[in-house]
């Protein structure tokens, strides 16, 4: 894909696209022109904190809350009205059933009172996606097709063979936890609160990667298992708090950066042999572990040792955002691939 400086004065035949994302906790609107993003606004549930985890029931109820507020607010700062709006691109699945059932119902309704076509956005295809969303006056670094990509999240940890927008592959999967659902357990049991994975991140940065050995799964092919290492880590926790009851506030840094590093050589290790099965060396990565520090390190140092050109999105880009599902949108529409009224959502993990 040719890389080029994205204009305003070069979309004015481009579509008007209104992304809505509401697949987990995050509430989320979006306006695109073409793949020029124009606002992305974000609505965070601070409230699941307090269980240690999203807490479902609440968090369609606070879905319910946002959402039009945070529409509203998207198409404000686009400085669009909704009558200019070409589609309605939503998240469908994987996700959590009574959020998505929110985001569904409401992006179904605002179609049918406008007259505004719908395009129903797979949340995965979306964070892949979110590589071609371009910014005013920048040279999007977007790859070219086919290339690789890893697609690490709370709930997901996957290889994926991207040949087209509208056709992915994918190479190997989790079996059992995701790499960002270790990084959430094992914080937990070290209380250091939820979500896990950027307190384990910043602590890691003030430890030693070495200093703690867990075990790494031997699991056949391009899959991926990280429930042995939540075991091998708990029980060196426990082995060493009935020594010492201080252990973990005395070597919270040391554990993180141990669990971080152990974490990330699973993942690059997999994505390195999917690399040379498949003979591509265009590899990107997304997702909301797409976040990690370390991770992002480890991309730069693979693409020094195996030439690699890596692609890395934008912090902004890593959580679920609309931007990514207004984007995936554009393709969809693009293709004429509008929704009919009897479209449900779906939790399946699949890229289909």
């Amino acid at each position: 894909m040719k890389n080029e400086i994205y204009n305003p004065s070069t979309l004015k035949e481009q579509p008007l696209i209104l992304g809505i994302e509401s697949s987990c906790d995050d509430t989320s609107a979006a306006v695109i022109k073409g793949r020029m993003l124009l606002s992305n606004v974000i609505a965070s549930q601070s409230v699941h904190s307090e269980y240690g985890g999203v807490v479902p029931e609440i968090a369609s109820r606070q879905h319910q809350q946002n959402v039009v507020p945070v529409v509203s607010t998207a198409l404000k700062r686009a400085k669009v009205s909704i009558e200019e709006i070409d589609a309605i691109a939503f998240t469908t699945g994987p996700g959590l059933l009574g959020s998505l059932l929110v985001g569904t119902s409401f992006a179904k309704a605002l179609c049918l009172s406008q007259n505004i076509p719908g395009v129903s956005v797979n949340h995965l295809k979306a964070h892949v996606l979110a590589h071609f969303i371009c910014e005013e006056g920048e040279v999007p670094h977007a790859p070219e097709f086919p290339f690789l990509c890893l697609l690490v999240s709370g709930g997901n940890s996957q290889i994926i063979l991207v040949h087209s927008p509208y056709k992915m592959e994918m190479l190997g999967q989790t079996i059992d936890d995701a790499a960002g659902e270790a990084f959430d357990k094992c914080a937990k049991v070290m209380g250091l609160g939820y979500p896990g994975g950027p307190i384990v991140n910043k602590l890691a940065n003030l430890g030693d990667p070495h200093r703690f050995v867990f075990s790494k799964p031997q699991v056949p092919g391009l899959d991926y298992s990280f429930s042995g290492l939540k075991t091998s880590f708990l029980y060196t926790l426990r082995d060493n708090l009935q020594e010492d009851p201080d252990f973990i506030e005395k070597n919270k840094e040391d554990l993180c950066a141990s669990l971080q590093y152990t974490v990330i050589s699973i993942l690059m290790d997999k994505l390195l042999k999917a690399s040379r099965l498949t003979q591509i060396n265009r590899v990107a990565v997304a997702g909301g572990v797409s976040a990690n520090t370390g991770l992002r390190e480890a991309y730069q140092e693979y693409a020094k040792r195996y030439g690699w050109e890596v692609f890395i999105p934008k912090f902004s880009y890593t959580t679920d955002n609309a931007a990514m599902v207004a984007c995936a949108g554009y393709y969809e529409y693009m293709k004429g691939h509008f929704i009919k009224d009897d479209l449900v959502p779906f939790v399946e993990t699949t890229i289909a």
